[in-house]
């Protein structure tokens, strides 16, 4: 199983970013997808959920209303579009997959900065 994000980057606060999670070697459309980040000094937290039937979704409080999950399960891909950056959401994000287990991507940064 490998997990893939790309995405991150520098960006100023108020901006968006969209980070992609690529999946491979399991039956994507039966997981669940997490985005999870870890701030400096901070403890890894869950961001968003999707379901692997229906979609639906769930946000950490301080991203409600900016963040968006989504999936492509024709692409293996889980998607998390970042808008209105604060500086508070720098960290490295994570992609996870629970189902069978529970898989986790390398990370990728994101740094909110002017």
């Amino acid at each position: 199983v490998q997990l893939v994000e790309s995405g991150g980057g520098l960006v100023q606060p108020g901006g968006s970013l969209r980070l992609s999670c690529a999946a491979s070697g399991l039956r994507f459309n039966r997981y669940v997808m997490n985005w999870y980040r870890q701030g400096p000094g901070k403890e890894r937290e869950l961001v968003a959920v999707i379901t692997s039937v229906g979609g639906s979704t769930d946000y950490a409080d301080s991203v409600k209303g900016r963040f968006f999950i989504s999936r492509d399960n024709d692409k293996n891909t889980v998607y998390l579009q970042m808008n209105s950056l604060k500086p508070e959401d720098t960290g490295v994000y994570y992609c996870n997959a629970r189902y069978v287990g529970s898989y986790w991507g390398q990370g990728t940064q994101v740094t909110v900065s002017s």
